[in-house]
């Protein structure tokens, strides 16, 4: 099971949603102006959820006349929009959730997010976490090894630590190779590498990892 989510960041900034359409068991949540950015992309959410304080009034009806799922709560709460997509999305127990729409506008709610999707993260290990956009491909990831493919749209690759270290970082097949190396909360050392084969491999022991995968075009 996928979960979708897309929130209402600036329309501008979304991939194209249709190449995510035909990949099998998709549930696609909308999160308030996100709502709006599936319908005009053809989707029809399969739950819409957040204060809805984004849209206008006939937006909101509109959502209302196409029979959506609708989860209205208070603008005056505890939780993000955000918090309030993720917490449904678990309820689907998924194995990947990928969130749309959540880049481009306002940094603090981007912010918010990244570090709430981050926290999520260190409690669900089985769970792949992605925030896309259409020049950005975010991960969260774990101690492991992993192999990754060349995208050739996104070909600058980051490795990002997001704990005070990560240990033993290994990188294969990439232009600028790494061999257990530790590198520390801050640190720019991994910034805008590059694939140099159709695959490649990377690794580490300890620590969390934002794998940001992008292009300047």
């Amino acid at each position: 099971m996928i979960v979708h989510i897309v929130a209402g960041g600036p329309e501008f900034y979304l991939p194209n949603l249709s190449e995510y359409k035909e990949e099998g068991d998709i549930i696609w949540v909308g999160v308030d102006r996100g709502n709006i950015h599936l319908l005009n992309y053809g989707f029809i959410p399969d739950i819409a959820v957040g204060d809805f304080d984004s849209i206008t009034a006939e937006e909101y009806d509109l959502l209302k006349e196409k029979n959506i799922n609708i989860e209205k709560h208070p603008p005056e709460k505890d939780e993000t929009d955000m918090e309030l997509a993720l917490t449904l999305a678990f309820s689907y127990n998924p194995n990947r959730i990928r969130i749309f729409g959540a880049t481009g506008g306002r940094l603090d709610h981007f912010l918010g997010n990244l570090f709430f999707l981050i926290n999520l993260k260190e409690r669900n290990e089985h769970i792949a976490f992605e925030m896309i956009d259409r020049k950005n491909l975010i991960e969260v990831k774990q101690p492991g090894t992993y192999k990754i493919k060349r995208l050739p749209d996104k070909q600058y690759i980051s490795f990002i630590p997001i704990t005070k270290n990560v240990e033993n970082l290994t990188l294969d097949g990439f232009k600028y190779p790494l061999n257990n190396r530790h590198i520390f909360f801050g640190s720019t050392l991994c910034i805008s590498n590059e694939l140099i084969y159709n695959y490649g491999t990377y690794s580490f022991s300890k620590g969390i990892l934002l794998v940001i995968r992008s292009n300047d075009l």
